[in-house]
């Protein structure tokens, strides 16, 4: 799917004007011939994941509030998480990377033991049929590059999308500067 896979990251390009995804960066979860599920990395809301999951409090990552993950079944949660030893997978994971997976929620939290580096919980999830993302990566309205496990646990979730465009090689990182309509320039 114009080498989108689980673990990749989707980058909203200046020409992508939907305002549910502009200028957003969103993690891959899951990539099939089907289509591709993913989680927006940068819209944290307000509400508290102590508010909404009180057994997560104490687990998630700061800022410890719930992320807009998309607009598809928002009211609905999603954990993405980041192992502390890729070699120990606790209960309830399913990985993306070796290092970086979905907990399921309803896992009971004392049988993470420790296991997390870090987690997110995220309202909501983006969602393609594999034509429909083929069709947007094409049309030039989304960047498909190379995630790091770090990038759904920064503490600025707001700068990701500079961040992620200027550790990109060569003349994608310029992208950064781009205006969203070039006539203006």
């Amino acid at each position: 799917m114009s080498g989108a896979a689980a673990g990749m990251l989707l980058v909203a390009t200046p020409a992508l004007q939907d305002p549910n995804f502009a200028d957003t960066v969103v993690l891959l979860l899951d990539v099939n011939d089907e289509g591709a599920l993913g989680v927006i990395l940068n819209r944290p809301l307000s509400i508290p994941v102590g508010d909404v999951l009180e057994q997560w409090r104490d687990v998630v990552a700061e800022p410890d509030v719930l992320f807009r993950g998309g607009p598809v079944s928002t009211d609905g949660a999603i954990a993405v998480a980041r192992l502390r030893d890729p070699d120990d997978a606790p209960v309830g994971w399913r990985a993306v990377t070796p290092a970086l997976g979905v907990i399921d929620l309803d896992t009971p939290v004392e049988l993470l033991d420790g296991s997390l580096a870090g987690m997110r919980v995220f309202a909501g999830y983006a969602g393609w049929d594999a034509e429909q993302l083929r069709e947007e990566i094409a049309e030039g309205s989304w960047y498909v590059v190379s995630g790091n496990a770090a990038d759904a646990f920064r503490d600025d979730p707001e700068g990701l999308w500079r961040d992620v465009m200027r550790r990109q090689p060569g003349s994608l990182a310029w992208h950064l500067t781009r205006p969203a309509d070039p006539d203006l320039n």
